[in-house]
């Protein structure tokens, strides 16, 4: 307990004080927790010290993320104390002027590891009131990460739920004829010429950094292989176009880069209309200066688009151009996020759809009752930091708990429910229980009671032969045939129960093998039936959920976190 002591509050000394814990704030702190410990006082200065040493070495993002996870109450207090973090302003704004954009790829919805960057842009346009640009990256992508027409709509039903406000709605795929006009400019300058070397000659060439033989061609025949691409008489992996930058440079990918490439595949809006089909940088490239986006905000491992952004402006002599500003990368412990491992695991029908709770998309957040707003939070908490983040799954949750608490009434639940009998039990029908234990004046709830009960199969086995208290009821031995002790309260562990109720069957986000998520299946107490679909509550000693489905048959929930 000492050390947990120490822990928990090295991290909120360091969070408190840009990163760098005070080993004898942090001995106060524990001093003042549990008296006790002045009689060990040396002894636990030593591992105050050693504690302090071990965070102290963690980046001040990492001290954040892992106190929220092991005394949230403590970040809160911090940022109560101190107030929400402020986010640097952006080089070079002006109020009313700025222009930002969101570059999502539909190849599905979005999901939480895309967080970050459309909160952050969003932030950013709000505080400068500014505009905020929805650009579909839908240029042609690779077989393994196709453009799906239903992606789309998911990725704007995603914003739209996480309050994100966008000015405009446009697609790459419309604007392919300015990017051939840029292209032909291009091409003319000399700067750039078409390939046709295989993709493993390419590579070969990059390593040796040796020119590809095409790169000496005059323009007039880059020009003449260009309108043969657009023509169509080069099929897939036959010719790219090629930017010319320095075949020395320490990046191998940086060396004669791709900008174009064929594509023989239909597009879910265009069709067939284009076989040529440009890269991503290149592409926005032309759009971020003709849209006149003013600040380009994406991850620190995105600082090669900014190379080759900067590489095409400087040859076309584009004066107005972007600022680049970045983040770091923003990770979660033990949750893989992969849109095209999603979308295979669908098909087979080993997940039920994008809002599974095991996707971690905007829809399955939404539909385990996680707010926008905590969302937000979450994401803001972190600044503009470059720092990399890992970050568990309960930084979000402490948020979504802290909306979410006041407004969820309390119910029973008992999942794999076992049969009890209470002999000796006074004569009672029914008890009283607070809707919600810290706001008394929303009212109480009734609960069925008598000798007859059903409690948790796993506080059965835990406690069986000891003294429990069925909360809010009486306190008895637990066992199949269970011994009433007496009525008040005691200081004795707390099981929920139920007399007779509603079949609830409670999802679980949990990643398992089996076609559906996990579920717990049990009864709820009879209250649980009035419920309506979107109500959020928690399922005592359980845990938040939101009501996803009401009938005479069962009540289906999805569990958010506890």
């Amino acid at each position: 307990m000492a050390l947990e002591s120490a822990r928990k509050f090295a991290l909120q000394n360091a969070v408190l004080h840009g990163g760098k814990a005070d080993p004898k704030a942090v001995l106060g702190k524990m001093l003042a927790e549990d008296p006790s410990l002045r009689a060990r006082a040396q002894e636990a200065a030593a591992l105050v010290e050693r504690v302090v040493a071990d965070v102290n070495e963690l980046g001040l993002d990492t001290q954040r993320a892992e106190l929220a996870a092991v005394a949230p109450e403590l970040l809160e207090k911090i940022r109560h104390d101190v107030g929400p973090k402020e986010l640097p302003p952006l080089p070079d704004a002006i109020d009313g002027k700025v222009v930002l954009r969101l570059a999502p790829y539909p190849s599905g919805p979005l999901h939480i590891g895309n967080a970050r960057a459309f909160v952050l842009n969003d932030a950013y346009a709000k505080r400068y009131h500014g505009r905020l640009l929805l650009v579909f990256d839908d240029t042609i992508g690779s077989e393994d990460k196709p453009l799906l027409p239903e992606a789309f709509d998911q990725v704007k039903e995603g914003l739209d739920w996480a309050g994100v406000e966008y000015d405009e709605v446009l697609y790459k795929s419309d604007r392919i004829p300015l990017h051939y006009e840029w292209a032909e400019k291009l091409l003319a300058t000399g700067e750039a010429y078409v390939c046709e070397c295989d993709a493993e000659t390419l590579r070969k060439n990059r390593e040796a950094m040796r020119a590809c033989v095409h790169r000496i061609q005059d323009v007039d025949e880059t020009i003449a292989m260009w309108k043969a691409m657009l023509a169509g008489e080069y099929g897939e992996g036959e010719a790219v176009v090629r930017l010319k930058t320095d075949m020395a440079h320490p990046n191998p990918a940086f060396r004669d880069r791709v900008l174009f490439r064929v594509a023989v595949r239909e597009h879910p809006r265009v069709g067939t209309r284009y076989r040529v089909w440009p890269m991503l940088e290149f592409s926005w490239a032309v759009d971020d200066a003709l849209l006149g986006v003013t600040h380009v905000l994406r991850g620190k491992d995105l600082v090669m688009e900014d190379l080759m952004e900067t590489r095409i402006w400087d040859i076309l002599q584009v004066k107005r151009r972007p600022r680049f500003v970045h983040f770091g990368i923003l990770r979660f412990k033990d949750l893989e996020l992969s849109k095209s491992r999603y979308r295979k695991e669908i098909a087979a029908g080993r997940l039920t759809g994008i809002d599974d709770p095991r996707t971690w998309s905007l829809q399955s957040l939404r539909r385990r009752g996680i707010r926008p707003a905590a969302l937000r939070e979450f994401v803001l908490s972190f600044g503009l930091s470059l720092n990399d983040i890992e970050v568990p799954a309960e930084t979000l949750y402490a948020e979504n708990r802290k909306l979410i608490d006041k407004d969820a009434n309390r119910y029973f639940f008992v999942p794999d429910p076992v049969a009890v009998e209470i002999d000796g039990l006074p004569p009672i029908e029914r008890v009283k229980a607070p809707l919600h234990p810290d706001f008394p004046g929303r009212g109480v709830r009734e609960i069925p009671a008598g000798p007859k009960v059903q409690v948790a199969r796993e506080d059965f086995e835990k406690f069986r032969g000891k003294e429990v208290r069925l909360k809010d009821f009486c306190n008895v031995v637990l066992d199949h045939r269970a011994r009433f002790v007496s009525m008040p309260n005691k200081e004795i562990p707390k099981i929920q129960w139920v007399t007779h109720g509603v079949n609830v069957h409670l999802l679980l986000p949990d990643a398992t093998d089996s076609p559906t998520p996990e579920t717990r299946r049990g009864l709820g107490e009879p209250l649980v039936a009035t419920l309506k679909v979107d109500d959020v509550v928690q399922f005592e000693r359980v845990g938040f959920a939101r009501i996803d489905h009401v009938s005479k048959a069962e009540v289906r929930a999805y569990f958010a976190h506890r």
